[in-house]
């Protein structure tokens, strides 16, 4: 696979062997050279979405649990306006597969 976006999922892995998991499906699914976009809540973020406990990260916090095998290229804080109005922060991380 040359593109990996995950823009809902990984913030929902509260639990080490979740991400552990996730990092390994990742390593085998990215092909080397590939891009793996990822969108997680940001550090300041909600600790919860529809009703689900989260993980708030930085692209550097992502980028780490990744591990070397991963550059950071770019990073991109967002603001998200929800249906409701509200406001939700986010963080996207660019990695590629080395």
């Amino acid at each position: 696979m040359d593109v990996w976006h995950d823009r809902a999922v990984f913030h929902f892995l509260t639990a080490a062997e979740q991400r552990d998991a996730y990092v390994a499906h990742l390593r085998r699914a990215l092909k080397p050279g590939g891009t793996a976009i990822i969108a997680t809540f940001a550090l300041d973020g909600p600790t919860k979405c529809s009703g689900l406990p989260v993980e708030r990260y930085s692209p550097a916090a992502v980028a780490a649990l990744l591990g070397p095998e991963f550059e950071i290229t770019e990073a991109i804080d967002d603001s998200h306006r929800t249906p409701a109005g509200g406001r939700q922060s986010f963080s996207y991380g660019r990695f590629i597969r080395r």
